[in-house]
């Protein structure tokens, strides 16, 4: 008798869609699951990660929560500024925004440095992301979360002095 485990894929035999989050089912004698809104994902048991075969996206998951794996400064980007408004219409402003180690060289040229000649304050070296500073994680080897999520805003409750966020691709 065959083990039922080994007809599913890595993820079993239902996940979350990563982009509408409904359940969709896994293909039985395949890697692949079929979201009928978003197409074909097919696992990888090697990397442990999530493929749309449409896009070539690349989805990994930490705590039951998919994460996209960006490989362009403006997806990250993009993603921060919606977390960004989540948080404004929840009430919350963010006070720092702390990116994955792993995107710091790709980030680094998309990040504003601080100018003393335009700003009237003393330099400093803190980058800043859409007005927020910006911190990098620590390795993922102290804190393997960071090997898969991407970000972390902190916040407090309250809303923007001035609502800095709407310079999404300047």
């Amino acid at each position: 008798m065959m083990n039922p485990g080994l007809q599913y894929p890595i993820f079993g035999p239902d996940i979350q869609c990563p982009h509408c989050r409904q359940t969709i089912p896994a293909l039985t004698l395949t890697d692949t699951y079929l979201c009928p809104r978003h197409g074909a994902f097919e696992a990888n048991p090697k990397t442990g990660e999530l493929v749309h075969l449409q896009s070539g996206r690349h989805w990994r998951r930490w705590n039951n929560e998919w994460y996209r794996q960006h490989t362009h400064p403006d997806g990250i980007r993009f993603e921060i500024h919606e977390a960004l408004d989540k948080l404004y219409t929840q009430g919350y402003r963010a006070t720092k925004v702390i990116i994955a180690k792993r995107y710091q060289e790709l980030m680094s040229g998309y990040l504003e440095r601080s100018t003393p000649w335009r700003s009237g304050q003393p330099e400093t070296s803190s980058a800043r992301l859409y007005g927020l500073p910006v911190e990098f994680s620590p390795d993922s080897t102290e804190d393997p979360c960071w090997e898969v999520i991407n970000f972390d805003l902190d916040k407090e409750p309250g809303v923007p002095v001035r609502y800095p966020y709407f310079r999404l691709f300047e």
